[in-house]
């Protein structure tokens, strides 16, 4: 059975256009009107700024030497002048990848070196990181917002003037964005998004509900980082494609985000699980007027059911849920805008232009209402593959074009879906991807390990936290300085979602007689407690 969207809906159209003219369509017409505010500071970039700024930071790219198919690497946290280099170099036909700015040194090298980054952006805070890892990278120039020591300011690159050299883009094949993820498993790959996926996955959303999800009186708080694909096309390019305004903010501190809410009269509130279990439970919420809040919506993890309520019950705000992976540029499920016509616990329905089956992962045959299955998924969203993993990328996507998301769930007689379990093995901490290989490699190399197994512990503020299975040489089922000094020793190798929070001692892995580490053991043990 292929589930699809409303057949009855009027058709969409997707514009073969690249995801700036789509993106910034409104900019020009809503001149002064604020596109992007820094949230903690005030400062506030206008809609005709950002089309200034686009235009002259693609003249100074431009001058610079940089060209279509060139890759330019974003290491910063949510700033309004994100906005501004990512279309710079969307406009030239070059490719952004993106960067968690927590990543280490070790991390940030192995991601430039991957996607051949030749410029990168970050802001003084991670300035000393980025230039450590340039030593033995691609990069030629690094530029900064603000000035510091090291590092062009990106400030030059908007004195060269506003004209920058006119590129051919086809949307179908140019590459936009080649942001990280483990898939369904395995270390993190470039993912290969193209200006259609972009487009299409925009049109996508605004057209699921004759209802507009996002209008111009919107005001928008992006907490979500933009170098995830959430906060990038979810937060940031829809919210600037409906002429919205996007709120920024750097980093999560609760009291903050609140803050922030009421300062700025937030309308829209894109959020993970942990988020909406704040505002659940925190006793900071009685402090502050969240009144202007008309949209919560909830992705990049499950959401229970009875949280959902309880949250939305406590700010006068129901939470809807979406779903999607970053193969899909994002999103292909949706919850209606009206919470009265969904359901709680359910990623919602279909969205335009989107086919998915829910296959049966021993048999391989396609499931009906109410039996659970792989959830696998085809539409113009999917990206074209993973960046030099040809292996990896027939893995995930067969000949038919069907992506396999290793995500179990199911879907009701009404057509609404739910996410049950995981065929990957990926560790979701705070919405944030963590692959277990990449933890056990690093583990290994600890001089008293002699064998690893990395499984997702249930938590209730994270979601999952990682948890070591750990075989020491010298046989230790109880050693707590020994866990405290693995922890502490993947502390510095790893950014924090990334980091060991839970260490057990054991005598051995459970294995496949091929050697596959059975992960499933781990994690029914862990469930049970035995």
């Amino acid at each position: 059975m292929i589930y699809t969207h409303d057949p009855t809906a009027d058709p969409l159209e997707i514009p073969e256009i690249s995801v700036n003219d789509y993106a910034l369509r409104h900019a020009k017409r809503l001149g002064d009107k604020a596109a992007l505010i820094d949230g903690p500071s005030g400062n506030t970039l206008s809609y005709a700024d950002l089309h200034i700024q686009v235009g002259q930071a693609a003249t100074g790219l431009a001058a610079r030497g940089f060209s279509k198919g060139d890759v330019l690497a974003i290491y910063c946290p949510n700033v309004p002048e994100y906005a501004v280099v990512f279309n710079a170099v969307a406009q030239l036909g070059g490719i952004n990848t993106t960067i968690n700015p927590l990543y280490t040194v070790r991390e940030l090298l192995n991601q430039l070196n991957d996607a051949g980054a030749r410029f990168l952006v970050t802001t003084p805070l991670f300035l000393d990181k980025a230039l450590e890892a340039v030593i033995g990278s691609s990069v030629e120039e690094i530029f900064v917002f603000g000035e510091a020591t090291g590092a062009t300011p990106f400030s030059d690159l908007l004195s060269m003037g506003d004209s920058p050299p006119h590129v051919t883009i086809n949307p179908r094949d140019d590459l936009v964005v080649l942001p990280y993820s483990s898939g369904t498993t395995g270390l993190p790959k470039g993912v290969m998004l193209t200006h259609h996926n972009l487009v299409a996955n925009l049109c996508q959303f605004h057209g699921f509900e004759s209802q507009p999800r996002l209008e111009e009186n919107d005001i928008v708080l992006a907490v979500l980082p933009f170098f995830h694909i959430y906060g990038m096309v979810v937060v940031m390019k829809l919210a600037l494609a409906h002429g919205a305004t996007v709120v920024t903010m750097p980093r999560f501190d609760m009291a903050d985000f609140l803050s922030l809410i009421q300062r700025y009269r937030i309308t829209t509130l894109p959020m993970v699980p942990p988020m909406v279990l704040g505002l659940a439970k925190s006793p900071l919420v009685d402090q502050y007027d969240l009144s202007s809040l008309r949209t919560l919506f909830c992705g990049a993890a499950p959401l229970g059911a009875e949280l959902s309520i309880e949250a939305g019950n406590r700010v006068g705000c129901p939470v809807v849920q979406g779903y999607g992976m970053t193969e899909a540029s994002p999103v292909t499920h949706l919850s209606p805008k009206n919470a009265k016509n969904g359901k709680p616990g359910s990623i919602g329905k279909v969205i335009p232009m989107t086919e998915v089956r829910i296959v049966d992962v021993d048999s391989g045959a396609d499931q009906g209402p109410n039996a659970e299955g792989e959830l696998w998924i085809r539409g113009p969203q999917i990206m074209r593959g993973y960046l030099n993993q040809a292996k990896a990328t027939a893995d995930s996507i067969d000949e038919a074009g069907w992506y396999r998301t290793g995500d179990i769930g199911y879907a009701d007689e009404e057509g609404f879906f739910y996410i049950v379990d995981r065929v990957k093995e990926l560790i979701k901490y705070k919405g944030l991807q963590v692959s277990p290989a990449e933890l056990e490699a690093l583990l290994l190399t600890h001089p008293d390990i002699m064998d690893v197994a990395v499984i997702p512990m249930p938590d209730e503020e994270a979601g999952e936290l990682p948890k070591a299975y750990v075989v020491t040489r010298t046989g230790d089922l109880d050693n707590e300085p020994l866990a405290a000094q693995i922890m502490a020793f993947m502390a510095e190798l790893v950014s924090p979602h990334k980091r060991i929070r839970v260490i057990e001692f054991c005598s051995e892995i459970p294995k496949s007689a091929s050697g596959k580490i059975l992960r499933r053991v781990l994690v029914e043990q862990t469930r049970s407690g035995t």
